[in-house]
């Protein structure tokens, strides 16, 4: 037993050190194509110099290196076994007895720990650099203009209401425009609905501001049962919308951390937005460690076969073709789950779901075939 842990750490380190280096080759190799393509769009734009570029550049480093770990751990790790292989350590160790899942125990232990560090620390980080690299992006290389541009047309927004009947719901529709410093609706049309869906005030109002804690509606008239109109009055909503919250939800889901992603998905569709992007992102990140382990199980499933039988290339070739594929099964999955067509769990769980039953087949088949 003190054999086997002390291989299985010795291995582990071996395969860490790899799965690092691969991370941080990729991820500047990556980097490097951005930062050309960067450069590529700046060159139309007087305002965007090259100190803007880098700087969007680097901003974009712990998403990209966040995208790219699971096929980092699985090429680091190809590498790392091929290694131990061709020098007949992992040979000498089964020969003396010790299985491969006794000295793969500590690989797969880093492997989790890199994924959970991930989604844990390098994720919030990812999201905080990431949106501000947006910003910048859509301030000099876009010209995109904020809130005001994110519905083109009328902005429809929905939140619970307890002032009337409990239960109830406010639907808010209007122009999304953002005037000295606070976002506001243009033309504003507001509809209080009981539990039921039944209608029981219209307000309409020439604008809406979105003040800390509150909707606060200008001149809104309001239509009751009845239908007779009321006097003017300034009407104040409370609710849980913020202007940044609002620009989120029409934002990438890669822009909030896995920390906020929860009560943001909670408000966002009590607020009407569809929620599904961020919720498949969310189970996403949730699924990085046991896909990290399926990468570090694939890894040793291609890459431990003895080397004297003359098909290294061919082995190595499978296992990184093994990881496109995943990759390819995960971005069709992903289209399917925001579709609709898939449950949300489903599209982000069946990838890693699927390396790990073909990496436990592989090293099944090693170990007992």
């Amino acid at each position: 037993m003190p054999i086997a842990l002390t291989l299985s750490a010795y291995v582990a380190r071996r395969f860490a050190a790899m799965a690092l280096v691969m991370t941080l080759a990729l991820t500047g190799l990556v980097a490097l194509f951005d930062f050309i393509e960067l450069l590529r769009r700046a060159a139309t734009r007087a305002d965007a110099g090259f100190a803007l570029v880098f700087q969007i550049a680097a901003l974009r480093l712990p998403y990209v290196s966040l995208q790219i770990l699971p096929f980092a751990i699985l090429l680091g790790g190809i590498i790392a076994f091929w290694r131990l292989s061709r020098a007949s350590e992992l040979v000498v160790a089964r020969a003396a007895g010790i299985s491969a899942w006794g000295f793969l125990a500590g690989p797969v232990l880093v492997a989790v720990s890199m994924g959970t560090l991930a989604i844990t620390v390098v994720s919030p980080l990812s999201a905080a650099m990431l949106s501000r690299a947006e910003r910048l992006d859509a301030a000099y290389l876009r010209n995109a203009a904020g809130p005001a541009t994110l519905a083109g047309g009328r902005l429809w927004l929905r939140q619970a209401d307890n002032g009337l009947e409990p239960g109830g719901v406010i639907i808010l529709a209007g122009r999304p425009e953002l005037g000295q410093g606070v976002f506001m609706l243009k033309d504003v049309s507001l509809w209080r609905l009981s539990a039921a869906d039944r209608p029981l005030v219209r307000v309409e109002a020439p604008q809406a501001r979105l003040l800390p804690g509150q909707w606060s509606l200008d001149t809104a008239v309001s239509f009751g049962a009845n239908r007779q109109p009321m006097p003017a009055q300034t009407l104040l909503l409370p609710t849980q919308l913020t202007p940044d919250r609002i620009e989120d939800s029409f934002a990438s889901p890669d822009t909030l951390s896995f920390w906020a992603l929860p009560d943001f998905i909670q408000i966002l569709e009590s607020s009407g937005f569809s929620g599904t992007r961020h919720r498949l992102h969310f189970h996403s990140l949730l699924s990085l460690p046991l896909l990290s382990a399926a990468m570090a199980l694939l890894a040793a499933g291609f890459s431990m076969r003895p080397s004297q039988r003359g098909d290294v290339a061919r082995t190595l070739g499978l296992g990184v073709g093994a990881g496109f594929a995943l990759f390819l099964l995960d971005k069709v999955a992903e289209e399917f789950g925001q579709a609709g067509s898939l449950p949300v769990e489903l599209a982000a769980w069946a990838p890693t779901l699927a390396g790990l039953m073909l990496a436990l087949a592989l090293l099944l088949h090693l170990e007992d075939g």
